[in-house]
């Protein structure tokens, strides 16, 4: 029976209006509602239905930031997860440094397949997926919109430019979510409590034997400028006036 892990990230609920702080050093993350990544409950989701298709045995939750994540690991629970492992780090945590400690925690579990959200939607990197399978040397699916499992290969239809793409993919293998892959369900109350009781291991990220040092430094972080509404031209031989002597673009 399969070990299927599932990495999930706490970010900033996608209902909130993002504020840039004071400093314009980062967005503004006190006393803002926070939940779980929804590529990433799309990928819990999916591991769970697995599970109670009777294809796997037992789903790893795992969550790399600080006290909060373990919020966001009890949620995983609520849907299905089995046991979580929570990486502390209080600072942000880069997509190379996710997926070398994914790695790690993949090789000592002995964990058949990774179903994790396509990309987070704080920072939209789309690399830990791509980056954690070249590290293993794992056949990846990414963008999956439609999953089946069939002994040792998974079927994988994935969301390109052109349209849809077929792929099949042998175990061990890295699998990223895309929306419309299925619709997560909502914990039900027994449930939520009982993820309460579900074992969380915790291990500090100077322990992980990673180096977890940043190699990226944001400068800062702007709000988009304000857009001008439109107007309206009477005929071409305006719009090509406006497009030629205002806007400079012919």
């Amino acid at each position: 029976m399969m070990k299927i892990l599932v990495p999930v990230k706490r970010v900033i609920d996608y209902n909130v209006k993002i504020r840039v702080n004071s400093e314009g050093s980062a967005v503004e993350t006190n006393n803002v509602k926070m939940s779980m990544n929804p590529f990433d409950e799309i990928a819990v989701e999916e591991a769970v239905r697995l599970k109670e298709a009777g294809l796997a045995e037992e789903i790893i939750i795992v969550s790399i930031g600080d006290k909060g994540s373990q919020e966001t690991i009890r949620t995983a629970f609520a849907m299905g997860g089995d046991r979580g492992v929570h990486i502390v780090n209080d600072l942000n945590t880069e997509p190379l440094v996710v997926a070398k400690i994914l790695k790690n925690l993949i090789e000592k579990e002995t964990i058949d397949i990774v179903i994790m959200g396509k990309q987070a939607i704080d920072d939209d990197s789309n690399q830990t997926g791509q980056m954690l399978a070249a590290l293993l040397d794992w056949p990846q699916a990414t963008f999956a919109s439609k999953l089946e499992l069939n002994d040792n290969q998974i079927k994988v239809i994935r969301e390109i430019d052109g349209g849809l793409e077929t792929l099949n993919v042998k175990l061990p293998c890295i699998v990223t979510t895309d929306l419309r892959l299925n619709e997560p369900r909502y914990a039900s109350l027994p449930n939520i409590m009982k993820a309460k009781k579900k074992e969380i291991i915790e291990i500090p990220i100077e322990e992980t034997g990673v180096d977890f040092s940043s190699r990226l430094e944001v400068l800062k972080v702007e709000e988009p400028e304000i857009r001008s509404g439109g107007r309206k031209v009477e005929d071409v031989n305006e719009l090509i006036s406006v497009l030629k002597n205002e806007v400079g673009v012919i």
